[in-house]
């Protein structure tokens, strides 16, 4: 029987390079992104791009209208994205209250019902913005969740939650993805980018991928509206 994974795929960098990892690793992956009401879906249009050129498997999207809730500047129109400010010690405002908390368990239901024995997400507790659902704690606390509210789990059919990023760097992160033949012009990461994908070069997000193609050594395919350096 072929192993099977679901992919949270937001058609950033991360999460791409996650599933060329868990092509890798032997998975039949079943990619999947959620429309939560971002501020542009470039990033979404991405993903669908991505999944079709690395997976069999039709690519799934569900929607969760996270704008409705607001709280964060990535949902609500009314709170700017800030630029990146190596200053900053406070969770910032591009923080989606319990995202991955509901991306995960959508990926959970879908696990069960494709019979996959893994998700895969791209976390990373090195070079993030803080927020505390990419730290490891956070990820073994749901995977226990998760076997223990569920009919697989119930059943003895345990699901791993798979975190190959969590200890790298952008820059390890690139250099990993590159290795595997990942084509990182495909992806989207900017917070704000505009509707033909190009990059802002000014957000926390365009910061980390810039400084993690630097630091790589490999030239950065990003296509910025701001080409300044940071």
């Amino acid at each position: 029987m072929n192993k099977k994974c679901v992919v949270l795929l937001s058609g950033g960098l991360d999460s791409s390079t996650c599933l060329a990892v868990a092509k890798n690793a032997g998975y039949d992956c079943f990619t999947l992104s959620i429309d939560y009401g971002q501020r542009h879906l470039a990033e979404l249009n991405a993903s669908t791009t991505i999944a079709n050129s690395m997976s069999d498997n039709p690519h799934k999207v569900v929607q969760i209208n996270l704008d409705s809730i607001g709280g964060s500047a990535l949902t609500d129109s009314d709170i700017d994205v800030p630029d990146f400010d190596a200053a900053q010690t406070e969770i910032p405002v591009t923080y989606v209250p319990a995202r991955n908390t509901i991306f995960l368990s959508t990926a959970l239901a879908y696990a069960e019902v494709v019979g996959a024995q893994a998700i895969y997400i791209g976390v990373t507790a090195v070079d993030y913005s803080g927020y505390p659902d990419c730290r490891a704690e956070y990820i073994q606390a749901f995977e226990t969740m998760a076997n223990l509210a569920t009919k697989a789990g119930v059943e003895g059919n345990l699901l791993k939650i798979v975190t190959p990023l969590i200890d790298l760097d952008k820059a390890k992160i690139i250099q990993l993805g590159d290795s595997l033949g990942f084509d990182y012009s495909q992806t989207v990461s900017c917070y704000s980018a505009n509707a033909a994908g190009e990059a802002c070069g000014v957000c926390d997000s365009c910061h980390y991928r810039r400084q993690g193609f630097k630091e790589a050594g490999i030239d950065d395919p990003t296509r910025y509206v701001v080409s300044s350096e940071q």
